[in-house]
Parts: structure tokens; C-alpha cells; sequence
């Protein structure tokens, strides 16, 4: 316990070293961390989103992998998204939990000391951890920005992506949880990084398994920086100087600094840490954020039919303005969707990988869940408050500079979480302050997450001694500053294009894969059908 206080005290240390010289350095420390990041975010964007011509359109290479791969995997496992939907409920309110026991009644003697104690965290916890990794920011301020460019359009092809993304994330979940290495001290890894190298290898392919699974490591790493971290303290810190109306030109830096040293203090703790903060805090965010959207949209019910039909009709014609057209307003949806949800990216693997179970299959069932949680449900209320709050012509849609819309009426520019925020101040006059508290929430357990997804991949590339833990958490507590610097345009350039850039290696992994999951889904059910005979 005292070794434990003293990783943590030192990790804080590390970072409140910089306070005194932020406090008394020349104004405008926020920009010049800005100015060194920007070019980095343009170059990486450019490279990730490399298109190719459909039409008279130039469509993302990335998003076509995503769509093609998504909707393979439905056809193949039958609509499993559907199909198993409620069997996934089942699963994770514990019903079958007795399979892993009757599991290891039948197991050979020897083996059950070992195996009993397999996983780290239950069903729940595991699907609150991932969750708190997907529904995040990308629920509030991407959905913003999808909109703002896309139009209400974008709200349909966010809900297509996002019930495709559900068959998406079964497979790479299954596979994470049948592939896992187990530590002799209990210690779970996981994710595509193991089953991109040991699937593979089974397959006769070890080499092109591990150049993939390498790839997705250091991708990975890279996006817990950028998608899960660096963006996420940028939205909140926006929140918390909006608030507070604080004017100066390194207060996002010195916000970094407190949420970096909050973080710090919990991801020292590991998976079952952040496991305990993640089950209580996501549920309690979620709810609040809900529950105003739902009181938003009852109060605007006789708007909720005309948003809807906007909503379907600018999906296939946009109004003008819009960039793009139908493609530019379909990749606006898939584009965002991708990022909140993260079906495809194979990042939801590693927190899945850590569950106490025998059945991989299980927690590919309770993973589906994810993506319509995060997108078909909460991400479509945002959209639908943010469609009413337009109805008036509050802004213009396409009318975008620097992912921020003009507003009409006062002359001003805002984007992301703000414009999201004012869409529920509308209806609700002093709600934005509650919101705040709900964007902090989803930003703080969000960074939890994707700081032990990142732990992983980089355990994966350095080993897993203390000092590769360590390092890590310190680079990744430097990110949490610099994303509350930088402004809103240079994160997500560099976040949306890390998140989406783990789409290549993770994907072409799971078209060689796919199978596998068949199989354990087979053996899952057939125990369930054996159980209740």
C-alpha cells in the first residue's frame, strides 16, 4: 500500500513540476503549444484520411473499410446484432455466469487453480470500463461537429454505422478474450495486438501477424494520446473556461494540469481501479445526461416528428451548402460514429479481454451492446436536441469554420460541446452548468479508459516491467495538458485520424479471423442450450 502511495505521489510530482513555471511565464502559453501541434494534426490527418475517387466524390479509404467490413460481418453471423440482442442483455446481468462454473467442474483436475481465477473483472465491470472508452465526448461534441458540417443527414448514417459497428465489435471482442494472455500473478492482456499475432500465426501467418499486431500497438498508444486523452481534456477544460469565464491565455494548460494529476492519482491502480471508478461513474453520467435529453425532448415533443424527418429526408438531400452532397453528408456520419464508438478499431478489446469467463463468445455478446448504447441511443438524442434547437435557424448548416458554426443572433462562433450545450441551455435556461458536470464526468472516465488501453499496447511493444508502466503513464499525463492547450480544430484532426488510423491493421486482422469467433459462438450457445436441458 505504501509503495502504491509513493507511485502515485511521484507521478503527481512529475506533473505539478510545471505549475510554477506555467504561472509565471508570458502570456499566451496556450497558443504556442498550438502553433508546435497544428502541423502535426494537418500531416496526420492527411495521411490517415488518404481517399479515393466514387463518383465525383473523393471517399476515405478508412470509411469504406469500416462500412464493407461492418456489414460483412452482419450478413455472415446473421444479424447477430439483432438476433442476439437480447441474449446479449442476459449475459450481462449475470444470467449464465453458472456455465463458468460448471466449466471448470468439467476441466481436467489440474488445470481448475488456474483457471478458475481467469479475467480480472465480470461482465458489468468490463462493459462499464469499454463503455466509458466509447461513450464519451464523441456523444456530445462529435455528434455537434457531424451535424454542423453534415446537416441532420448525418444523424442517419450515424445510426447505420453504429448498428453495423455492433457485429463489428462481437467479432474483435470475441477474438480479444480467446486470444488474452493470462500473467502468473493474474494480470490480464489483451486485445488485437494478441490476436492479431497468435490468430494469425495459427493460421499459418505469423509474420503478417505480427507486423500487424505491432502496428496496432504503436497506433494505439498514439490514439490513447490523441481520441482518448488529449480530446477529451480539451472539451472539458473548454467547458470549465466557458463557466467560469476565465480570459487567461494559459488557463488551458493549467486545467490540463489538475485533470492530469486527478488521472494520475487513479490509473496507478490498474484495470480493476479503473474498473471500480468506471462502473459507478459511467452509469451516473450517462443517466444525467439522458435524462436531459429526454426532458429537452419532451418539452419540444411536437418538434421531435419534423426533426426525424429531416433527419431521414437530408440523408439522401442535403440542403445546399452542405459539402459533398449525399457522400460528403453519408462520410460526416460514418466518420463520427467511428470515432464514438470505436466498432472497427478494436480498442474495446482490450478492456473486454480482462472479463472473468471461459466463453469468449459471451463477452463478444455483451460488447455488441456498445455501439448501440453509445451511438443509436445517445448519440441520436444529441442529434435531435441539437435538430430542434435549429429549427428556428439558429446557425446554417455547412456554414463551418474551424469545426464551429455562426450563430445568427449573436454574431459568435462555437462548436463541439458548446454548441451542444447551448442546444440544451435552450429549452432548459441554467442546464448547461449540470451539463458541464456530465461533460468533465464523461471526459475524466474516458481517459481512465483509454489511459489502460494504451498501458497495454505498450506493454505489448516495451514489456511489462515498471519502468515501461511508468514511463507511460507520464507521457500519457503530458498529453492530458496538451490537449486542454490546443484548440479545438488541431485535437481533432489528430484524435479522429489516431482512432481511425488502428481501422487498417485491426480490420484486415479480423477478415482472417472471423471464423474464429463463429466457433467459440457455437460452443457458447450449445453450453446454454446443454444448461437448460
Amino acid at each position: 500500500m505504501k509503495k502504491q502511495i509513493h507511485r502515485n505521489c511521484l507521478i503527481s510530482s512529475l506533473i505539478l513540476i510545471g505549475i510554477p513555471q506555467i504561472l509565471y511565464s508570458q502570456e499566451g502559453l496556450d497558443e504556442k503549444i498550438n502553433a508546435a501541434f497544428m502541423p502535426i494534426a494537418v500531416w496526420w490527418e492527411d495521411l490517415i484520411f488518404t481517399s479515393i475517387p466514387l463518383g465525383s466524390m473523393e471517399v476515405p479509404l478508412v470509411l469504406i473499410l469500416l462500412l464493407l467490413g461492418a456489414s460483412f460481418f452482419t450478413l455472415y453471423f446473421g444479424f447477430i446484432n439483432v438476433r442476439k440482442f437480447p441474449l446479449a442483455i442476459q449475459v450481462v446481468r449475470g444470467k449464465y455466469d453458472h456455465l463458468d462454473k460448471q466449466y471448470e467442474q468439467e476441466d481436467i483436475k489440474d488445470t481448475i487453480k488456474d483457471e478458475s481465477q481467469i479475467g480480472e473483472v465480470n461482465h458489468f465491470q468490463a462493459l462499464a470500463t469499454a463503455v466509458s472508452g466509447t461513450v464519451g465526448l464523441g456523444n456530445i461534441a462529435m455528434v455537434a461537429v457531424a451535424i454542423s458540417i453534415g446537416g441532420p443527414g448525418a444523424t442517419f448514417w450515424m445510426i447505420l454505422a453504429g448498428l453495423l459497428g455492433m457485429s463489428t465489435k462481437f467479432v474483435e471482442c470475441t477474438l480479444g478474450v480467446k486470444y488474452r494472455d493470462i500473467s502468473s500473478d493474474g494480470q490480464v492482456h489483451g486485445g488485437p495486438m494478441y490476436y492479431l499475432s497468435k490468430g494469425l500465426k495459427e493460421n499459418g501467418k505469423a509474420g503478417f501477424g505480427k507486423v500487424l499486431s505491432v502496428l496496432f500497438a504503436i497506433l494505439c498508444v498514439g490514439a490513447s494520446f490523441g481520441g482518448g486523452n488529449a480530446f477529451q481534456s480539451n472539451q472539458a477544460a473548454s467547458q470549465i473556461i466557458s463557466r467560469l469565464n476565465i480570459e487567461s491565455s494559459s488557463a488551458g494548460t493549467l486545467i490540463g494540469i489538475l485533470f492530469a494529476v486527478v488521472t494520475g492519482i487513479v490509473i496507478i491502480g490498474g484495470i480493476k481501479r479503473i474498473a471500480k471508478v468506471t462502473e459507478k461513474v459511467v452509469p451516473l453520467m450517462a443517466l444525467i445526461y439522458v435524462l436531459a435529453a429526454l426532458i429537452v425532448l419532451l418539452m419540444n415533443f411536437q418538434y421531435i416528428d419534423d426533426a426525424i424527418s429531416q433527419i431521414c429526408s437530408e440523408a439522401f438531400s442535403p440542403k445546399a451548402g452542405i459539402t459533398g452532397g449525399i457522400i460528403g453528408v453519408m462520410i460526416q456520419g460514418f466518420r463520427r460514429a467511428a470515432f464514438s464508438n470505436e466498432a472497427g478499431a478494436g480498442s474495446a478489446a482490450i478492456a473486454h479481454s480482462a472479463v472473468r469467463t471461459h466463453y469468449p463468445a459471451s463477452e463478444g455478446l455483451v460488447a455488441l451492446l456498445e455501439p448501440f448504447i453509445d451511438t443509436v441511443v445517445i448519440c441520436t438524442m444529441t442529434a435531435l436536441v441539437i435538430v430542434i434547437f435549429n429549427m428556428n435557424g439558429v446557425f446554417v448548416y455547412g456554414d463551418v469554420i474551424n469545426d464551429e458554426v455562426l450563430l445568427n443572433s449573436s454574431n459568435t462562433r462555437v462548436g463541439g460541446v458548446n454548441l451542444t450545450s447551448l442546444a440544451f441551455d435552450a429549452s432548459i435556461p441554467g442546464f448547461s452548468y449540470v451539463l458541464s458536470i456530465a461533460v468533465i464526468l464523461f471526459a475524466f472516465s474516458t481517459i481512465l479508459s483509454w489511459s489502460y488501453y494504451g498501458l497495454q499496447s505498450w506493454k505489448f511493444l516495451f514489456g511489462r516491467s515498471k519502468v515501461s508502466d511508468l514511463s507511460f503513464k507520464i507521457l500519457f499525463l503530458i498529453f492530458t495538458v496538451l490537449g486542454a492547450a490546443v484548440t479545438m480544430e488541431a485535437v481533432i484532426k489528430f484524435s479522429d485520424a489516431m482512432i481511425l488510423a488502428l481501422v487498417f491493421p485491426n480490420m484486415i486482422g479480423l477478415f482472417f479471423l472471423f471464423k474464429k469467433a463463429k466457433l467459440e459462438l457455437n460452443k457458447y450457445l450449445k453450453a446454454i442450450q446443454s444448461s437448460k436441458l
